[in-house]
């Protein structure tokens, strides 16, 4: 990589001179300009396809944003990745969730050992128990088939099972039920076991120290249980499987190991929802549809590895991004996915987008003086429009956007697909192009309202199409933002897959909870502010019951 810092490269220098240029210049323009932009500024992999014409670029734009990535090192840190080189360097590993969705035929030696042959062993166990579980073969403690299942984790072992158990749910056994714990809140687990029966319940613990204390505090509180439900602790064997590294924890918690299922330390939280942290994915839509999410996985990988940047769609994202956070000032992107099944997708790219390059320093621990990781949100399309859609077409803060809409519908029911598509296409058009006061006024407007109902435009978007959703899409769609991520970081020069930012508020945690349970009063040496919140949560907790229970 470049030993210059980042701003004072020779793209990066050329791109704010370039910005400059552009600020007198808006989308009308630039389509009236050039007709033909709509076929010219899109691309396409693995049957998404990206049209970033409304987004607030020329060909030129596009041509510096790929000489900085170059610049960058971008094509060598991506190499090193795919290697297995230890690319995550505050924790010294490797980072390696590609090597979760590579074919059983793939090698990669790292450190000595074929990883590919672990992950397949690892596939192969839960291809197994999963089909035992489909089938009704895997029997609880009173004899009866599984019918529930509740996946017990937090951070990357939730967000991920959630979003895809609810992106593929048109795929997956009606005839079974899936629940997501992962707040340490109580009511979370109490309203999830509510209407479950123990006896045809099975716990998934995901964690992989299994000393989580949010994960253990819900999975020990479902163990007493069902222990109460079933009156026998050795039901736990048949109702409790594990997600870990930590084979002694596991088997004291009363799990037997061999329903302990591995996976590594190269596997982030955020970037494990195809590694054993996906069984409960697996139990929903079976093995068969699992294999063609990995292989959507797997597809968009190799795009990122082998094609051009200027064709490549998770470069392309990436630094169109890059573009919009450090040139053009956005400090936030909305994903708006135009499909009910998709509705957890704006909450897992939180946690992949914000945790992954909410960064402060670069890869060597300067402090970065430019802008990094954008605030990531959004909301099922038609839902939005009524909500916040206002302040992205009005605002005074520029919010970019990602529109994601399919062609066919999986509940297909007489018009309602092609009024939900229309959406897609109506709101990059206005957020694009806006309406001038000239236009209200033609519209019969008072001159009074005029102002009120004129909308700038020039607000940018990505429209991200596909035939329909499918496991295989998903995985595509799911790599191809864990790439352009990656991308952003690279440029950045930032360290991507750690996240030491989660664990002051952990520590600190551990620290106060002997204070609250304590029977007297405790001691306190916080700042003015805690201490005197302890004091006024203790008093309150003391305080007789008012909730009418």
């Amino acid at each position: 990589m470049t030993a210059l810092p980042l701003r004072q490269r020779s793209a990066w220098l050329a791109l704010e001179a370039h910005r400059n240029t552009l600020r007198a210049t808006n989308l009308r323009t630039l389509f009236a300009e050039d007709p033909k932009r709509g076929q010219r500024l899109r691309a396409e992999a693995e049957g998404i396809h990206l049209d970033y014409s409304k987004q607030r670029v020329t060909d030129e734009t596009v041509r510096l944003l790929v000489e900085l990535a170059k610049e960058s090192g971008l094509g060598e840190r991506r190499d090193q990745m795919f290697r297995g080189e230890h690319i995550n360097v505050s924790e010294d590993r490797a980072v390696l969730h590609v090597a979760l969705r590579m074919p059983k035929s793939a090698s990669l030696v790292v450190d000595g050992v074929d990883v590919v042959d672990e992950v397949h062993a690892v596939l192969d166990q839960m291809s197994s128990f999963a089909t035992r579980v489909r089938e009704g073969e895997w029997k609880g403690h009173t004899g009866k088939a599984i019918r529930n299942v509740v996946n017990i984790g937090i951070g990357g072992s939730d967000l991920g099972p959630v979003m895809a158990y609810e992106a593929l749910r048109y795929y997956s056994r009606r005839d079974l039920t899936f629940h997501f714990v992962s707040n340490v809140d109580s009511t979370d687990l109490v309203e999830a076991l509510r209407d479950l029966r123990a006896d045809e319940t099975l716990f998934i613990i995901s964690s992989k120290t299994f000393g989580t204390l949010e994960t253990l505090t819900n999975a020990t509180s479902a163990r007493r249980w069902l222990i109460e439900q079933l009156g026998d602790e050795s039901a736990i064997a048949k109702h409790f499987v594990a997600v870990s590294t930590n084979a002694e924890k596991v088997a004291a918690f009363g799990i037997d190991p061999e329903n302990m299922f591995v996976f590594w330390d190269w596997v982030g939280g955020r970037y494990s929802m195809e590694s054993a942290i996906g069984l409960s994915t697996m139990l929903a839509i079976g093995p068969e549809r699992y294999f063609e999410l990995l292989d959507g996985f797997h597809a968009m990988d190799e795009h990122f590895r082998t094609a051009p940047f200027n064709e490549n769609l998770p470069v392309l994202m990436g630094l169109l991004a890059l573009w919009n956070r450090d040139f053009l000032g956005s400090a936030s992107v909305g994903v708006m996915p135009y499909e009910q099944y998709l509705k957890r997708l704006p909450a897992y790219l939180q946690q992949l987008t914000m945790e992954s390059n909410g960064k402060h320093v670069t890869l060597d621990g300067s402090t970065v003086d430019y802008d990094t990781g954008a605030l990531y949100w959004g909301e099922p399309g038609t839902n939005g429009q009524h909500s916040f859609y206002q302040m992205i077409h009005q605002g005074t803060t520029v919010i970019p956007v990602d529109l994601i809409g399919f062609a066919k519908s999986l509940n297909a029911l007489g018009e309602h697909h092609d009024i939900l598509s229309s959406n897609v296409f109506a709101q990059a058009q206005a957020l694009a192009f806006g309406k001038t006061a000239d236009e209200v006024r033609a519209e019969g407007t008072p001159e009074h309202v005029v102002p009120h109902r004129v909308m700038e435009g020039n607000r940018p978007t990505n429209v991200l199409l596909a035939e329909v959703l499918t496991p295989r899409l998903l995985g595509s769609l799911v790599a191809l933002y864990e790439h352009s991520v990656f991308t952003q970081g690279a440029i950045w020069g930032i360290d991507s897959f750690d996240q030491w930012g989660v664990e002051l508020g952990k520590v600190l945690a551990v620290a106060i909870i002997p204070e609250l349970e304590s029977e007297t009063e405790p001691s306190l040496a916080h700042d003015s502010s805690t201490n005197e919140l302890i004091t006024l949560y203790r008093r309150l907790k003391r305080n007789e019951d008012t909730h009418g229970n």
